[in-house]
């Protein structure tokens, strides 16, 4: 069943759907705006984390090279015995 709603009708109605649209689109990009917000913070905490874990590597390949180059050190294998016995 279809209602005539006349110019006016049609006018507001329009009106109303518009404003209802763009309050959707208002509320839309106040989430997404949001997300954006958090995920920035998230991939500056890990970028962070990255940087901390970049030096941590570096100064135990230095760390390693040393022990290398001295004649320490080493990986021990599960079938072979230890210097010291």
């Amino acid at each position: 069943m279809w209602i005539s709603l006349g110019a006016r009708g049609k006018a507001r109605y329009h009106a109303a759907m518009t404003n209802d649209r763009i309050t959707q689109l208002e509320e839309t990009i106040a989430h997404l705006t949001r997300q954006v917000e958090e995920l920035n913070e998230v991939v500056a905490r890990q970028d962070t984390d990255l940087s901390k874990i970049t030096h941590r590597v570096k100064m135990l390949m230095e760390r390693e090279a040393q022990r290398e180059s001295a004649g320490t050190g080493g990986v021990i294998l599960g079938d072979e015995r230890p210097p010291h016995y």
